[in-house]
């Protein structure tokens, strides 16, 4: 850091192999960190606030989404700031230890023990927590947008002018090792997230998915810094995006001077800008103008893109995972994208572009990027279908004025039972198949056993019927009243057995429970779970029970329930809330459409406004580009707080249908654009920059004399009147 960036001076030989700077596997190396530290925290970053912050849905999507929106935002201070005043490298590296202490204190947020007093797992002191967060996510946000713009173009710095061919392959390397860092992390840090970790208390280990990519990001820092030696620097230049605001600034402020009518008309609102500019300025800031004007529909598009990482993350949350080899947690579905990029952008290129160039269609690329929003659209119906399918199969939990019932008859004979205006016979060791629904207490009579039955309101409950004596009696308990967080399964006992007995899984205990008594829930993931029934005399019974997403169930120890080999057989299972049954495939043909959109959309915006921008302003319109993103994310926050709809397929439906209703309108703002060749007009403005310089110097010296002109008629003036008023005291 201590080499002073090189301004005009000669660049230096750098080592190189096979013909590559050998600074830019430095420079490669430290991106794949860098993003696999950015979408490793983004991929676990939704469910971290609903389950560990305990946001609802929608205030997680919103803070998601403004952090988001922050990132793409920052990119126009990184790109000042490196152009302005401290060149590439120094940003690069100042800016890189922000996003390390970012990624850092995201890691310690997570970590629920610090301020665990009860050591029940839930924090104390959540608001410390949030405001670790955010601190955290404020300096992530500068650190990767103040990065992004510089990294890239620092790469293409270290390479000499006739090495264009060998840049352009880095171009390419750079983008893979992006992808290969954002697919590798939306792998292996969901899986991170899973694990069970504390000291206290076993609970998701979000600190070691946090901690993970902030340790990437250090390794990232530390490569870039080891290879500071062998970078080509360049020293600050000043920042054509100012010169670009400066410009439009003038022109706005010169036309708003000259607004009577006795001035004349411009054919363009940029020619005020003559006065203080040269024309070619003017004529490259036009071309920008022009495009930055068909950006605006855009956000849109990144509206709907940037909800995989929220609310398609939070709708896999209720699905099921089970892909036979492979448990594929709700945060890894991101990973769908990387690899479909992969695979469709050659697909694109060489098989369905040509195709349709065979075939005379005149496909421009506007035309492309409205077919991208398109499918962009129709992935959200997708993504409304399968929200449907999901609400069908989830429980009609109760509302704030009214409770719910269900009734397990625990003795060895049917039971006539009538609760409300209810009546049916129940089975022994049998549940009732769905929750009663009442709202004002109801009077239940078993047999000649008649009770006022009242529960409070939004509870659900289960009534357990007992033999007392030659009587049944009921024992009252309350159930859980939403699906367990996270697809986990929440599991307890009733001991319907004569004597106590201790009951744990793994190494989770339930505790001592009584006869006649419920044990407390268990949360426990998917998969086999081997439950050990222990009695007082230290008789064991092993039940193994095959767990999927999102259940809940209520296992019955009966009173016949004895110990021995066969043990497990006599235990009967109630379904209190069945397993997630949507599976998450379901989810990957939006994924799909979503991608494809993306691929056409993305990929072919870039290219039009590179074709379509000026030599000197690629970088502005990059930076619009990415603004793009930044607004997308802020409509998500907006419509997530202000729309009112209950039905999250209807929120779905919403944004599909502001989609294509924008998609109309940027296909008529498309059919009037005209392409430019910005290449041949600076051509033109080049040859006649010399005749308008000596016009702009001719223009000056006029003013500079009219000037002087008028100052002269106006000393005189002032004398005369100075004369005329002496004479007139005199006269006095």
């Amino acid at each position: 850091m201590a080499d002073k960036e090189q301004g005009k001076k000669p660049r230096k030989k750098s080592a190189t192999v096979c013909g590559y700077p050998i600074s830019i596997f430095f420079i490669v190396v430290n991106e794949f960190c860098e993003r696999f530290s950015y979408y490793g925290m983004r991929a676990v970053l939704v469910l971290y606030f609903k389950y560990f912050l305990r946001w609802d849905d929608d205030f997680a999507t919103t803070i998601y989404h403004t952090f988001v929106a922050l990132c793409y935002l920052t990119p126009i201070l990184g790109a000042i700031v490196a152009d302005s005043w401290l060149g590439k490298f120094k940003t690069i590296v100042y800016l890189s230890i922000v996003y390390a202490l970012g990624q850092v204190i995201m890691a310690i947020s997570a970590i629920h023990d610090i301020t665990d007093g009860n050591k029940d797992g839930i924090p104390d002191n959540i608001a410390l927590h949030v405001g670790l967060s955010m601190m955290g996510l404020l300096l992530i946000a500068l650190g990767t947008g103040g990065i992004k713009p510089c990294v890239a173009a620092f790469g293409g710095d270290q390479f000499e002018e006739h090495q264009e061919k060998q840049r352009s392959t880095f171009f390419s390397i750079f983008y893979l090792s992006i992808n290969a860092g954002s697919l590798l992390s939306t792998v292996i840090t969901p899986i991170l997230r899973a694990q069970q970790c504390g000291i206290h208390t076993k609970q998701q280990c979000y600190p070691l998915a946090f901690g993970v990519p902030a340790a990437l990001m250090v390794v990232s820092l530390i490569v870039f810094i080891i290879g500071s030696g062998m970078y080509t620097k360049t020293a600050p230049q000043g920042n054509i995006m100012v010169k670009f605001c400066k410009c439009i600034g003038f022109a706005i402020k010169n036309r708003f001077r000259h607004r009577a009518p006795a001035y004349p008309k411009r054919d363009h609102w940029m020619d005020w800008a003559e006065e203080k500019y040269d024309k070619l300025l003017i004529a490259q800031v036009k071309m920008v103008v022009k495009v930055l004007f068909l950006y605006i529909p855009l956000p849109m598009f990144w509206a709907l893109f940037d909800q995989q990482g929220s609310r398609w993350t939070l709708q896999a949350t209720t699905m099921d995972g089970n892909f036979g080899l492979l448990i594929i947690q709700p945060d890894q579905m991101q990973t769908v994208n990387p690899i479909l990029i992969l695979a469709l952008v050659p697909i694109m290129d060489s098989v369905v572009y040509p195709l349709i160039s065979k075939c005379k269609l005149n496909f421009t690329p506007l035309k492309r990027m409205t077919v991208g929003m398109l499918f962009a659209a129709l992935a959200f119906v997708s993504a409304a279908l399968v929200q449907i399918q999901i609400d069908k199969t989830l429980p009609n939990f109760p509302s704030e004025t009214e409770g719910q019932v269900k009734f397990i008859n625990m003795v060895d004979r049917p039971l006539e039972i009538t609760a409300g205006t209810h009546s049916f016979v129940l089975e022994p060791l049998k549940a009732n198949e769905d929750y009663l629904s009442f709202q004002e207490p109801f009077q239940l009579t078993i047999g000649n056993l008649s009770d006022l039955v009242s529960f409070q309101d939004g509870s659900r409950n289960t009534i357990s019927i007992i033999q007392d004596g030659a009587q049944p009696r009921t024992v009252q308990f309350n159930d859980i009243t939403a699906k367990p967080e996270q697809g986990a399964n929440a599991i307890r006992f009733f001991n319907g057995f004569g004597s106590a007995l201790n009951i744990t899984v793994g190494d989770m205990e339930y505790g001592i429970t009584t006869p006649n008594n419920m044990s407390v829930y268990v949360d426990l993931p998917r998969g086999n779970s081997a439950f050990r029934l222990i009695s007082t005399a230290g008789d064991v019974c092993i039940l193994d029970k095959e767990l999927g997403f999102g259940s809940s169930y209520t296992l019955i120890i009966p009173s016949s329930f004895a110990f021995g080999p066969n043990c497990a057989q006599s235990i009967q299972e109630v379904i209190d809330i069945k397993p997630n049954s949507v599976h998450m495939a379901w989810q990957i043909p939006q994924y799909f459409l979503m991608t494809a959109g993306e691929v056409v959309f993305s990929v072919t915006g870039l290219e039009f406004s590179y074709s379509q921008a000026p030599s000197n302003m690629k970088s502005v319109l990059q930076a619009g580009w990415l603004l793009t993103v930044a607004v997308g994310n802020i409509i998500v926050l907006i419509i997530a707080e202000a729309a009112t709809l209950e039905d999250q397929w209807a929120e779905y439906i919403l944004f599909a249908s502001l989609l294509v209703l924008v998609c109309i309108v940027f296909a008529i703002m498309g059919y009037f654009y005209t392409y430019t060749d910005p290449a041949k007009i600076e051509a033109q403005f080049a040859q006649k920059e010399p005749e308008d310089k000596e016009r702009k110097k001719s223009l000056e010296m006029t003013k500079r004399d009219s000037v002087g002109s008028h100052g002269e008629r106006k000393r005189k003036i002032s004398d005369s009147s100075s004369d005329e008023k002496g004479d007139y005291q005199t006269k006095i």
